[in-house]
């Protein structure tokens, strides 16, 4: 079930690597060091890039919404890259090391999870990190110990644990490890490939443990991918990854929705809700848990430590949207509030002379505000729109013409892609490269359906650009900016993507970027206030009080917003 094409077996380690072993080949590893886990995490993202379309076909539980391997590749790129950074800022500091590998990667994969075997993933990468970050070297009999700590955490992570799943596989081939320690197979090569071994045989047993699986012919789509990060680790030990048969199975029938749909979500399966929470604790958490699995279905809640504090990804399956963001309200800090529905809709036909909007939203409220404009929403994290997202939303317009409004820098280009794609389905798609939703609301203002597309689009993108955008965020980690060095918990005040202002109050920094925004001149100001009002009736106060001549424009950005966005025209 490895994506690797063809028979055989290839090299996968990149550098040096530790000496072998008394009575081991030469080349193999004795023991993970820092550089090892670095290359072992670049191949696992590597070969989950590979398999994303297979494992996304197989993907039928515990919903058939057709992400699993999309999830899996997004959760490993996010550790992967907090990874990289970190290594990279050693290296530039002198080989020094600050943390563990272990728990870098761990916690990036937990703060960039997606979807539901992105948080299983996630958990097992921070059980790994649990057991192994105080160790420099990690051998086999460390590592046989610490997938079987993985795995248990996995499963407390799970409300509802189903055996047949990601769950099953992980468990089995942690146990596969720590018998070939007993069996006195103790070598680190010996331990990995055990522990392959071990969870593709539970892979293959899973078709039959299922009735989603059974029915649909296909190993479970979860545990498919763990298999592939396991083999990825054999081949960073060993130098050549296993040679195995293609990922089994019929593929799955498509059943993905083609779009978000605003507003409250349908009666049936429901939406998945999923969000980072900050500033709570392990009682309110267990609180959260408790309500969430009152209100739906395949929960699970992974926590990790921050520079900031500890935060938890928080994933569930609900009917009601709103109570389970209000859950997490309640919980602590909710952020990063993504909502997809899960209900089975076929793309419509495209519809002739019909004209639709597509807008991107970070946010809940933020979502809603662009609902109420009329146009079709999906929401989220500016820094992880998938492209399959937005083609969904193109497709399931129905329109003949789309304008996509990606409202973020990092969307511009998986929302052009999307555009491309679906341009190819008979789709007349133009993306307007607004970079804030304070900008897509600006085009929003001026769009008329009634002109010809191409005099629209020119109509949308002149207004866009002439609203210059801002932002106030609160840093979560250190790094130097064009204003000097930020640390945690700063407040930082943005013009057009570059940080101007750092301070330690929201209030001061906002009130001094639009200083210096309006210094420029400007007649409308929108501001587009987060979870905090009293920061908006602040900023609101010294607008009218030191620019009394500036319209103002308020709205709410709702949970999951930040603090502040402000567009100056």
């Amino acid at each position: 079930m490895s994506a690797h094409p063809g028979p055989g077996a290839r090299p996968t380690t990149r550098g040096p690597v530790l000496s072998a072993a008394p009575g081991t080949l030469p080349g193999v590893l004795r023991a993970l060091d820092d550089a090892a886990v670095g290359r072992w995490s670049r191949a696992v993202v590597d070969v989950l890039g590979a398999a994303r379309g297979r494992l996304d076909e197989l993907n039928v539980f515990p919903v058939p919404d057709g992400d699993t391997g999309t999830n899996l590749l997004l959760t490993a790129e996010a550790g992967h890259a907090a990874l990289d950074a970190a290594l990279q800022a050693a290296r530039d500091d002198g080989g020094r090391r600050p943390e563990s590998p272990w728990a870098v990667l761990a916690r990036g994969a937990v703060l960039g999870a997606r979807g539901n075997s992105g948080a299983i993933l996630a958990q097992l990468l921070r059980g790994l990190a649990d057991a192994l970050a105080d160790r420099p070297e990690v051998d086999g009999e460390l590592l046989a110990t610490a997938l079987t700590s993985a795995s248990q955490s996995a499963y407390g992570a799970v409300a509802d644990p189903e055996e047949g799943t990601f769950l099953t596989v992980a468990r089995s081939g942690a146990e596969a490890a720590a018998a070939a320690v007993v069996e006195g197979r103790t070598g680190l090569a010996d331990v990995v490939r055990a522990a392959a071994d071990g969870a593709l045989t539970a892979l293959q047993a899973t078709t039959g443990q299922l009735a989603a699986l059974k029915e649909a012919g296909v190993v479970d789509a979860g545990g498919a991918g763990w298999c592939l990060v396991l083999d990825a680790l054999v081949g960073t030990v060993t130098g050549v990854a296993p040679a195995r048969p293609p990922l089994g199975g019929r593929p799955a029938r498509p059943r993905r929705p083609s779009a978000p749909v605003p507003g409250p979500p349908a009666p049936g399966p429901g939406s998945e809700v999923q969000f980072l929470l900050a500033d709570s604790d392990p009682d309110a958490v267990a609180r959260l848990q408790a309500r969430l699995a009152e209100l739906g279905d395949c929960l699970v809640v992974v926590g990790v430590d921050t520079p900031a504090g500890r935060e938890w990804n928080v994933h569930v399956h609900v009917s009601d949207v709103g109570a389970a963001i209000e859950a997490g309200i309640e919980a602590g800090r909710p952020h990063r509030i993504s909502v997809t529905p899960l209900a089975p809709v076929r793309p419509p036909a495209a519809a002739p002379g019909v004209r639709a909007v597509v807008a991107l939203a970070c946010a809940a409220g933020l979502a809603e505000l662009f609902a109420a404009e009329g146009v079709t929403v999906l929401t989220a994290p500016a820094d992880a729109v998938a492209e399959d997202d937005v083609l969904r939303a193109v497709l399931g317009t129905g329109a003949e013409q789309v304008v996509v409004l990606p409202n973020a820098a990092g969307a511009i280009g998986p929302a052009g892609r999307a555009a491309e794609r679906a341009r190819a389905e008979g789709r007349d798609v133009v993306v307007v490269p607004t970079r804030s939703p304070v900008q897509g609301l600006a085009a929003l203002a001026v769009a008329d359906p009634a002109r010809r597309l191409g005099d629209d689009v020119v109509a949308l993108a002149e207004a866009a650009a002439a609203t210059r955008w801002a932002e106030v965020v609160v840093a979560d980690q250190e790094a130097l900016t064009s204003a000097g060095r930020c640390r945690p918990g700063d407040v930082l005040g943005s013009a057009e993507g570059d940080v101007v202002v750092i301070g330690a109050d929201a209030a001061t920094v906002a009130r001094d970027l639009l200083d210096r925004l309006l210094s420029a001149g400007g007649e409308m100001a929108t501001l587009v206030v987060g979870a905090d009002a009293a920061l908006g009736d602040t900023v609101g106060a010294h607008l009218a009080a030191v620019h009394p001549t500036v319209e103002v424009v308020r709205y709410a950005g709702g949970a999951g917003a930040v603090p502040l966005l402000v567009g100056v025209e």
